[in-house]
């Protein structure tokens, strides 16, 4: 078996192969930084198996470049960057990681929320200049408040939990309602627009789909109250960021914005796209309006990094490995992608 990951940084080529001995995983393995693209799809043509992360874009082009392969695993609990229907008609698997980081990524939208709420940003630019004066950085309270979680999954219901210790009410949308959400933290399921309109704190946990592609968009962001917070750890294309960038424009979200993921974020945030003289206009608009966005006080922009703990890497490592040995196995991984 040929057995390639794509995008793998150092700390992690060492743990794989640790956790590739472990499980007894033999043939012929490689482990690249790069990610995995269209521009180098022919270097490895003959690879049974890839490992990849979302980096790659693991398209139709790709896949017809690669005839042997049988089984796709992206180290991400989304899978948007893989055609997953052209790989189930070609017969090829495709397997990702749920649940490796359920508390890693909701830990991370309440320090984003808290930073916002008590406005860190200014106050850590004021501090390290050597200005100690408190105008302006007056915060509130999340005891009390209304947080909105669009989507109750794994992540969204942990967030839940969260929520409940810091005694705020909690609204959600679901297309399916979590009775034991109900039960233990007193969450309350209501439609889209209610939710917007009556939340001061909205935070987004859902993958991204056609069907919430825009779900917060220049319409529906205009229910939401002037003062509102709006956190998205999820998938960027879920948020229209040209929606954002005119709320704040109009003084409104004036709670702030934190985005851990945003439209376009690879132009900025990936090396091979700085050399390239063909990125797209609509994607370079995007990420000039991304631009804007980081000079503002009560916005903050992180580089996709909710998922990034040590604890929860290793954990995406190992069931990356898992799905892998499962498929050798039994010639089915354990999470397959629909």
């Amino acid at each position: 078996m040929k057995i390639y990951f794509f995008g793998v940084e150092d700390w992690e080529k060492l743990h794989l192969e640790r956790k590739l001995r472990e499980y007894n995983i033999t043939g012929e393995i490689k482990l690249t930084k790069e990610p995995l693209n269209i521009d180098n799809a022919n270097i490895y043509k003959d690879a049974d198996i890839i490992s990849v992360f979302i980096y790659s874009k693991v398209s139709k082009e790709v896949i017809d470049k690669m005839p042997n392969l049988k089984l796709i695993v992206t180290r991400s609990a989304g899978y948007d960057h893989i055609d997953v229907e052209y790989a189930r008609q070609k017969g090829i698997y495709v397997a990702y990681v749920p649940g490796y980081g359920n508390n890693t990524v909701a830990e991370y939208t309440f320090a984003l929320i808290l930073a916002l709420s008590r406005k860190f940003k200014p106050m850590i630019e004021r501090t390290s200049k050597g200005i100690f004066s408190r105008v302006g950085l007056m915060g509130i309270d999340l005891m009390g408040k209304t947080i909105g979680i669009i989507g109750t999954g794994r992540i969204g219901s942990h967030v839940a939990k969260i929520a409940y210790g810091f005694g705020m009410k909690i609204l959600a949308y679901d297309r399916t309602k979590k009775n034991d959400l109900i039960e233990k933290f007193g969450v309350t399921y209501v439609g889209l627009e209610e939710l917007l309109m009556k939340s001061d704190i909205v935070t987004i946990h859902l993958p991204y789909t056609k069907s919430t592609h825009y779900l917060i968009n220049r319409f529906n962001i205009k229910l939401m109250k002037l003062n509102a917070m709006l956190i998205n750890t999820s998938r960027g294309a879920v948020v229209e960021i040209d929606a954002i960038v005119e709320a704040l424009k109009e003084g409104r979200l004036a709670g702030g914005v934190a985005l851990d993921t945003f439209e376009a974020e690879e132009v900025l945030m990936e090396e091979e796209f700085l050399r390239k003289d063909d990125i797209p206009a609509v994607k370079l608009k995007k990420a000039m309006e991304a631009f804007y966005m980081l000079n503002e006080d009560n916005v903050i922009v992180s580089p996709h990094l909710a998922y990034y703990t040590k604890d929860a890497s290793e954990r995406i490592l190992d069931i990356a490995v898992e799905e892998i040995k499962q498929y050798l196995v039994d010639g089915k991984p354990i999470n397959i992608a629909t």
